[in-house]
């Protein structure tokens, strides 16, 4: 499908354009190659692909500025302070700002602690992000947190020792591309400090590949070498770096943002979790709150709940989950993202069968209620939003099932079952037996990722479902991804259908458990007001205009009938409004009880 930006975004398109072309690249090689991912899985891949859940670190010279430059407040993604874009600090000014950074209260064994207390099996952390200051001790360039601070200490020495000690893996993220510091390098000053113009290949030689060859060197084996945004880096240096990286860390994996398809497995969009399952090694980067390094004002953490729901909802979509945290300037990590890290990760003790080494979901998608991992011959359903009736409602299984228990320590608590046409429904507890997430266990009579599954999408008598135009039928209309920002670098995604021609339409295929009345709403953008229509296979018709505005906003349309359970369409097209700027995303039922 093709990506579309706003203006917004337009800055770092080609950056983020090469990382879906190559995880395009990666994808499709994967799908031809099933024997050399199981021998990855089997080999170097085998911590990323059971482990499904890292610490990535932001941390850098941005980090003691965090977000405040001459006395005023950027607000966005803190690393990018020094960009055009953002307060446009002149390169030479920047580097004075190391003469200030002292993070005196760093402590590496801390850090590797809360991240193996958070369940987490592996740290990387930046060693160079894209204004070119090194985090470690480096001879290729003397703008770097030994040589340039009063701090004088290598952390990433120290992080990886602690690293080791405790049991966790261990990598680097590089910059490989961007440097906005470095002469010659993408973003970079066009001259050297002689006045000589410089290139890229200047920078490649001089800089980008004698500190590969350091990080891959002189801090013992490590796991990952994270690299980022290749945008039109040509590929004879690309395939260097590789190579390099193979020669002296074999068993270091690579993500797709090595770029020209190289990596070992595909790195999603920033923030991004899938709304489909996706086949080989691949991972989503998620951040804490909304900056991914250090900013004064950023409190919007992200509390347990969420942050196992969206850890939960990757591994069930078939990925690894890597959760970013920013140290400050004195290299703390922020309180309140220490503790609902901790709080995840007490949850994950009790539970650690539905994250580690666990396989994605046979319904493919998320459920209304949360999400299904498999491990053996077990399903596992973890249920964020408990059903208040005492019935949890799972639609088309149809392998069989030997048991079910709501897991509760040493509380294990046997649940009778029943199928109704082609749902299970399970008799549970009117009060949710664990938060922030129960978790339901249903021993299968075969192996749990051989489940068959009847891969509708329900429609619940219990809890509201939403129906995202992914998994619609469009007709007439452009169905796309759009990314923008909300704040700068804050990324959202989203599947809609725009670009609506005549009689342009997007209909669902649901399975209805119980015939009634439920109530629709619409979650769409546009402008003025525009008059929406819905239309079941059985002739029910909704229609009704309601606002629009430039965000996504959620509109109550009125109540459809089903008159009978079973299968039924729902077609929804726009009736009156501007065509081209009307965006649809989804459509919600909710049972009118």
């Amino acid at each position: 499908m093709r990506k579309k930006y706003t203006i917004l975004g337009l800055f770092i398109c080609l950056s983020l354009q090469s990382q879906i072309n190559e995880t395009k690249e990666m994808n499709e090689m994967w799908g031809e190659s099933k024997a050399s991912l199981e021998a990855l899985k089997n080999g170097k891949g085998k911590l990323f692909d059971e482990g499904n859940f890292g610490m990535f670190i932001h941390w850098g010279l941005f980090s003691n500025l965090g977000g405040i430059w001459n006395d005023k407040t950027y607000y966005g993604i803190g690393e990018w302070i020094m960009n055009p874009r953002v307060a446009n600090i002149p390169p030479e000014e920047y580097k004075k700002t190391a003469e200030d950074f002292n993070p005196s209260e760093f402590n590496a064994k801390k850090i590797a602690q809360l991240a193996k207390d958070a369940g987490m099996k592996y740290i990387i952390i930046t060693s160079k992000h894209h204004e070119g200051f090194a985090m470690f001790d480096s001879k290729a360039s003397d703008f770097n947190i030994v040589d340039a601070t009063p701090f004088a200490r290598d952390p990433m020495k120290e992080l990886s020792a602690a690293c080791k000690e405790i049991g966790l893996g261990f990598g680097f993220y590089y910059s490989h591309n961007q440097d906005w510091t470095a002469p010659g390098a993408s973003g970079g000053p066009k001259k050297d400090a002689k006045g000589k113009e410089v290139n890229f290949k200047d920078y490649f030689y001089s800089k980008c590949k004698p500190q590969v060859r350091e990080i891959c060197t002189n801090y013992g084996d490590i796991d990952f070498v994270w690299f980022d945004t290749p945008g039109d880096m040509k590929k004879e240096y690309v395939i260097e770096l590789v190579d390099l990286v193979k020669e002296l860390q074999p068993n270091a994996m690579m993500c797709s943002r090595v770029g020209h398809g190289m990596g070992d497995y595909a790195s999603k969009g920033d923030m991004e979790v899938p709304t489909r399952n996706i086949e080989g090694l691949w991972e989503t980067c998620d951040t804490n709150n909304d900056s991914w390094s250090y900013a004064w004002y950023d409190n919007n953490f992200k509390s347990p709940k969420i942050i196992l729901h969206r850890l939960i909802a990757t591994v069930a979509r078939g990925g690894s989950y890597l959760f970013n945290v920013g140290p400050d300037g004195k290299g703390n990590i922020p309180n309140i993202g220490v503790e609902f890290l901790e709080e995840a990760g007490d949850w994950i003790k009790k539970y650690p069968q539905v994250v580690y080494a666990a396989g994605s979901s046979p319904w493919g998608h998320a459920l209304p209620w949360g999400d299904v991992t498999t491990s053996g011959n077990s399903l596992f359903l973890s249920v964020f939003d408990w059903p208040k009736d005492g019935k949890l409602y799972l639609p088309g299984l149809e392998s069989e099932i030997e048991s079910a228990r709501i897991l509760d320590g040493s509380n294990n608590k046997e649940i009778v079952f029943e199928k109704k046409q082609d749902w299970t429904v399970f008799e549970i507890p009117h009060k949710k037996p664990v938060k922030p997430v129960s978790v339901i266990e249903l021993k299968m009579k075969n192996e749990a990722s051989k489940t068959k599954v009847k891969n509708d999408l329900g429609v619940y008598p219990n809890i509201a479902a939403t129906l995202l135009v992914d998994f619609g039928e469009v007709s007439n209309a452009e169905q796309e991804e759009i990314k923008w920002m909300e704040k700068f670098g804050e990324w959202k995604h989203v599947n809609q259908v725009s670009n609506w021609k005549d009689n342009g339409s997007v209909t669902w295929t649901v399975n209805v458990q119980k015939a009634g009345y439920y109530y629709i709403d619409l979650n769409y953008k546009g402008e003025d007001r525009l008059v929406w229509k819905v239309v079941t296979d059985e002739g029910v018709v909704v229609q009704n205009q309601q606002a629009a505005t430039e965000k996504y906003v959620s509109y109550n349309m009125g109540i459809v009938e089903f008159k009978g359970a079973g299968t039924h369409t729902l077609t929804a097209s726009l009736v009156e409004g501007n065509r081209n700027t009307s965006s649809l995303k989804s459509m919600l039922l909710k049972p009118t009880n």
